[in-house]
């Protein structure tokens, strides 16, 4: 049985109190391997106090030290792949071939994207020609509390710590209790890369324990969280006494726009998109909206496709799909599969229950289904699961409206030969993201949405931002 008992606090592994633990699952088997004990306010106020006490020399390093702290902790990381790889599917049942290279690939990713950022970042800057004694300088917030999910434990985790520490903050980082395996991987290399005491800390804990802690704390200047809607409404509230700055990366709800002139492997792509790491992903294309007069057609694919993806244990070798995180998500994505069925939309693919050959772990049928309203709870939900919805459309103005239709605004999607259409469509959808005929937004592009998607931005150059304040300085020497 594994036992994650100590914490990362001041440089140091230290062993965590006596008290709460949280049980260590296998979504294949549905067997414990494992305990993380979970901080409370005593490991909090302790890795507050050492972040509090390592800002000022860290804050004041040249942005150059910064970045080459950060170049080693991606070399280290790309030395520590295959155990990064085998943390994030034995936590959270992530598809050996997936972990390997999308999950554990994306730290040493986002951190070369962070570099590049660098290269050309003014910290400070002027203001303009018609103030040439004027200058705007960008600071660090101060000690930053980093809240991360465990869908993409290390991919979120990179986008945090490291803009973090290129800004000149220092952090306590606070991983799911889902998925700590891969944050104890992340702070053996952030140890081996020679980040220095206190800048970097790490306490295991739930949203109740040291989240409530680090979201109330009074020496935290900011929160940065990645989850649900509903934790991050809750988190605004819990930080507004204090003036944190807090920077929310939520649900989402994406429309994938398939217009009659779309190429033909429109479909396919957009499935196979939504069905990636279970479903799992806030950005995931979940409400398929097709033209009309390529509906049925578009249904039978997406059916077809969606029965030649296979399930498998995270362990194999494959392109197939894992099971879901937890017994708590596979029961709720079973109950808005029974409630698609009986809101009346049409199953062509998948359903309710295991998928056959499976009789224990958290594995869920890639589902489809057509004929479906955006009133229904399958449209409006974000189900986290390999859940497809196909709503027909008539004309671009409906499309839109559909598409804009719901509270979340992370990504949306459009599919079309059209330039012109294309550019008009994604100009006007409600999001933070818009990506066209399945070609990927580029390195160090912003990730994040409107509305009740969240208003943060990581990656990249505005992923940096994120973490400093703004000073407008007079009468500059």
């Amino acid at each position: 049985m594994l036992e994650l008992r100590q914490f990362y606090i001041d440089g140091h592994w230290v062993a965590a109190r006596p008290g709460r633990e949280h049980m260590l699952v296998d979504a294949s088997t549905e067997e414990p391997f494992g305990v993380v004990a979970l901080g409370g306010d005593a490991e909090v106020d302790a890795a507050v106090a050492a972040a509090r006490k390592a800002f000022p020399s860290w804050s004041m390093t040249r942005p150059e030290e910064r970045a080459a702290i950060v170049e080693r902790m991606r070399t280290v990381h790309l030395e520590r792949m295959e155990d990064m790889a085998q943390a994030i599917s034995r936590e959270m049942g992530a598809p050996i071939d997936l972990a390997r290279q999308a999950q554990a690939g994306a730290g040493p990713r986002h951190m070369a994207n962070y570099l590049a950022a660098m290269q050309t970042f003014e910290f400070i800057r002027p203001l303009g020609p018609h103030a040439p004694d004027d200058r705007i300088a960008l600071e660090p917030v101060g000690v930053a509390a980093l809240i991360t999910p465990w869908n993409w434990p290390i991919s979120q985790i990179t986008l945090k710590v490291a803009a973090a520490l290129l800004a000149g903050c220092t952090v306590v980082l606070k991983p799911s209790e889902m998925a700590p395996l891969s944050a104890v991987v992340f702070a053996e290399i952030v140890d081996a890369a020679g980040v220095p005491p206190g800048v970097f800390n790490l306490v295991h804990g739930n949203g109740a324990g040291a989240g409530q802690s680090l979201v109330t704390h009074p020496a935290v200047d900011m929160v940065s969280f990645t989850g649900s809607t509903r934790a991050g409404i809750a988190i605004t509230k819990a930080a507004a006494d204090s003036l944190k700055r807090v920077g929310l990366e939520l649900g989402g709800k994406g429309a994938n726009i398939i217009f009659a002139d779309a190429d033909d492997k429109a479909v396919e792509r957009g499935v196979r998109q939504c069905f990636v790491n279970s479903g799992q992903n806030c950005n995931a294309p979940s409400r398929m909206l097709v033209q009309r007069s390529i509906y049925e057609r578009s249904v039978e694919t997406a059916s077809q496709v969606a029965r030649s993806i296979a399930v498998g244990a995270p362990g194999l070798s494959g392109s197939h799909i894992g099971p879901v995180v937890s017994a708590g998500q596979f029961e709720r994505i079973q109950g808005l599969i029974q409630k698609g069925m009986a809101e009346g939309a049409r199953l062509v693919a998948g359903g309710p229950g295991r998928p056959a050959g499976f009789n224990r772990g958290y594995f869920v049928q890639p589902t489809v289904f057509a004929d479906v309203s955006n009133e229904m709870r399958i449209a409006r939900e974000e189900i986290f699961g390999p859940v497809l919805s196909i709503i027909p459309f008539d004309d671009e103005e409906e499309a839109i409206s559909i598409a804009n239709d719901t509270s979340y605004g992370l990504t949306n999607y459009v599919q079309s030969q059209d330039g012109a259409r294309r550019n008009r469509v994604a100009r006007r959808l409600r999001s933070g993201m818009v990506e066209m005929n399945g070609q990927p937004r580029g390195a160090g592009s912003p990730f994040g949405g409107v509305k009740a998607s969240g208003r943060a931005r990581e990656g990249g150059r505005l992923g940096i931002e994120e973490f400093l304040d703004v000073k407008s300085i007079s009468g500059w020497g």
